[in-house]
């Protein structure tokens, strides 16, 4: 399964973008699904993923601003990023990890897109 990013850019901070991932097939028995980024000199972190079951798990710098959502339909994960801060800049990672068959998991990135917020 490959996974393509898309919706990165520069933004002022307090503004919105919109991150969607797009995954080239339908992927089943999903584990979790979701946004990482990394910023220059720091570890890749959560942001907000998508769990089996459909719950939700947002890192705390997030909460209240950011909103990842799927449409199966269209094998899409996107992120809804308000009120931004520059302390959000980074490259921004999906990801997924399922189970193609009983006993065998995988774990796929995408390409990763920049988002840089202006003060």
């Amino acid at each position: 399964v490959q996974l393509q990013a898309s919706g990165g850019g520069l933004v002022q901070a307090g503004g919105s973008l919109r991150l969607s991932c797009t995954a080239s097939e339908r992927i089943f028995s999903v584990n979790v699904m979701g946004w990482y980024r990394q910023a220059p000199g720091k570890a890749r972190e959560l942001v907000a993923v998508i769990i089996a079951g459909d719950s939700t798990k947002y890192a705390d710098s997030v909460k209240g601003r950011f909103t990842i959502s799927r449409d199966l339909a269209k094998n899409t994960i996107d992120l809804q990023m308000n009120s931004l801060k520059p302390e959000d800049t980074a490259v921004y990672y999906c990801n997924v990890n399922w189970d193609p068959r009983y006993g065998t998991t995988r774990n796929s990135w995408g390409q990763g897109t920049q988002v840089t917020v202006s003060s």
